[in-house]
């Protein structure tokens, strides 16, 4: 879906395809067959953007035969699909049974990941629409941050220089620009704004031109982070953000509560890490949003947590949270968890519609978008306790549908202007 900002540029909107697994080109056409285009058929448009999740396998596959890069290209024009993003944050296995710390690796330390990252630029090259010059892509943080060290870090950093190098390479080729965003992530070397500026402006950091912040909404909301000064600081270090995902968390006001905690432990489950916050800081307010949750704000440097962050405390999943005295009861807790952003959550629990919303506000609210590539990223479908995930494909294609047209009208409330 594409939108027209009142500065005359073009926004983007998508959703993820990560929420379907793939490992392999054939899978990949299955999904625009079974899921996309029945989603682009419910919001009864021509065209629909995806933001293409390619695992390892199926990106090898399609750089090693131009004629399969062909194949899928002609497949998204069939369906009235078009691609201006990548999510390269998972590497493969996005779809087994248990997920968790494997969604980490290969890692930035390591070849296998720049490897990955320079083949879906090409890629991405390849299948951008005929009228659009630039592309985005996103990728994890670094590194999960158990064990990474200094040594680690000028790794990373030497080879996102490398990355850079390629994509200036790729475009003096193709004509076609082509970005790169880290995702912060709770638990992750990067998971704040503040340490995202601290890896973007150092000393040995690549270009800005090329690499900037993939902004996740959820993930901002799990750390308390307040969207106006997020977006001020990354802006006044001069970090660009690339392309952000609209995405919202599990928020529990009163974790004190046995119900509030019986709630929380139904999203409990296999599969993913759901990273869980509680902001110990003093001096952090909440202010309750009629039907919407809390949007918290983070206030001066507390006490350092588990997390080694200002102001918080955590655990790396939601069950250790719930294990009698993890995290302390008497302040807001949340969990990253995608939940979707159509359906109210049972009470007790909210999400974090609000910061969405104002993260949507500081984007593109101002004279100048502050990014053009939107994604939507629900992944947890078929995650979600018992009685709230989809039974049937047509059910799923109806959430994201809903979600899609959730995100269109937040677009519409800024002034943006839906095109054909």
């Amino acid at each position: 879906m594409r939108f027209r900002h009142p500065d005359g540029s073009t926004v983007h909107l998508a959703y993820c395809t990560n929420v379907h697994a793939a490992e392999d080109l054939d899978g990949v056409l299955r999904q625009l067959a079974d899921h996309a285009e029945p989603v682009r058929r419910r919001l009864h448009r021509d065209r629909l953007g995806i933001g293409l999740w390619l695992a390892r396998a199926a990106a090898r596959e399609l750089t090693a035969d131009p004629a399969a890069l062909r194949r899928l290209r002609a497949a998204l024009d069939a369906r009235g699909l078009e691609v201006v993003t990548l999510n390269g944050f998972p590497y493969e296995g996005f779809g087994a049974e248990t997920v968790k710390h494997r969604v980490y690796r290969p890692d930035w330390t390591e070849s296998a990941r720049l490897d990955h990252t320079v083949d879906l630029a090409r890629l991405l090259a390849g299948l951008l629409p005929d009228d659009v010059r630039e592309g985005t892509v996103s990728t994890l943080p670094l590194a999960w941050r158990t064990g990474f060290t200094e040594h680690d870090r000028r790794t990373a950093l030497h080879q996102l220089n490398t990355l850079a190098g390629r994509l200036d390479a790729l475009e003096e080729l193709t004509g076609r620009s082509i970005r790169v965003g880290l995702e912060p992530e709770p638990g992750c070397v990067v998971e704040t704004t503040d340490q995202a500026v601290a890896v973007l402006t150092d000393a040995h950091a690549p270009p800005a031109r090329r690499l900037g912040l993939c902004l996740d909404t959820c993930h901002l909301a799990t750390a308390f982070e307040d969207p106006s000064t997020a977006l001020t600081a990354l802006a006044g270090a001069g970090v660009p953000v690339v392309k952000a995902q609209l995405s919202a968390a599990l928020h529990a006001q009163e974790p004190r509560r046995a119900d509030v905690r019986a709630a929380l432990a139904e999203y409990a489950e296999p599969r993913f890490l759901h990273q869980t916050r509680a902001a110990v800081d003093p001096a952090a307010r909440s202010d309750e949003v009629a039907g919407d949750g809390p949007a918290l704000q983070g206030g001066p440097a507390a006490p350092t947590g588990q997390t080694g962050l200002p102001g918080l405390t955590g655990t790396d999943d939601l069950d250790a949270a719930l294990t009698p005295g993890a995290l302390p009861t008497e302040v807001p807790w949340r969990a990253h968890f995608h939940v979707p952003l159509h359906a109210p959550l049972r009470p007790p629990l909210t999400a974090t519609l609000s910061v969405l919303r104002d993260t949507l506000t500081e984007l593109l609210g101002g004279p100048r978008p502050l990014t053009h590539h939107l994604e939507v990223e629900t992944y947890t479908w078929q995650a979600l306790p018992e009685g709230l995930r989809p039974r049937t494909r047509a059910q799923l294609a109806d959430g994201i549908a809903a979600e899609l047209a959730v995100a269109r009208d937040l677009l519409a409330d800024l002034g943006l202007k839906e095109l054909p």
